[in-house]
């Protein structure tokens, strides 16, 4: 359980913080670094979900993704894997990979890349899904020095994908989408 009686704690005045097993690293570390890029797609997806016209279904799949990256937070912020500590499972990555799966069948084939934008959700979730890349980005560099789970990888590359087909469902099931049109501004 979580308890947090004092937010401002007066502790990373000096430009460290501590990680979840009580260590002390600066707040540019390659771990801090991550987790808070984690952070910052989770408070996209929470945009996200305030674009969402009605859509529960979306809604539903978008509130148990902002649980999974708070667990994804929790997984990075401890070094190491395996012991007592909470981790990203399998299990929450194939459940993205089923529901990828369900949003797939609904939209068409792509003839060309999708911009971002044809309507407010789509064009978060496209933001969205560019942080999450991101955050992948910055994990990949911290398992290249340090040990992280792989079903965090995982997750945050099923997590993009997810995200792309989602904002395609949000603009009509690819009606609305706006795609690219190679060299239109030349």
């Amino acid at each position: 359980m979580v308890r947090l009686d004092v937010i401002m704690t007066r502790g990373g005045d000096a430009g460290e913080t501590s990680l979840g097993d009580g260590s002390r690293v600066r707040k540019d570390a390659l771990r801090v670094a991550a987790y808070g890029t984690v952070d910052e797609a989770n408070a996209v997806i929470g945009l996200v979900r305030l674009n969402l016209e009605g859509d529960r279904v979306a809604d539903a799949m978008l509130a148990r993704i902002q649980n999974d990256l708070f667990d994804l937070g929790a997984d990075l912020c401890v070094p190491g894997v395996g012991s007592d500590r909470l981790r990203v499972s399998d299990a929450q990555c194939l459940r993205l990979e089923a529901e990828l799966a369900e949003m797939n069948a609904l939209v068409p084939p792509l003839r060309s890349f999708v911009l971002p934008g044809g309507s407010p959700g789509a064009a978060h979730a496209h933001l969205a899904r560019t942080i999450v890349r991101r955050a992948e980005r910055d994990v990949v560099s911290l398992a290249a020095e340090d040990t992280v789970n792989p079903a965090v990888i995982r997750y945050l590359n099923r997590l993009s994908d997810h995200l792309f087909v989602l904002s395609r469902r949000l603009n009509g099931n690819g009606a609305r989408d706006v795609t690219w049109t190679p060299g239109a501004s030349r």
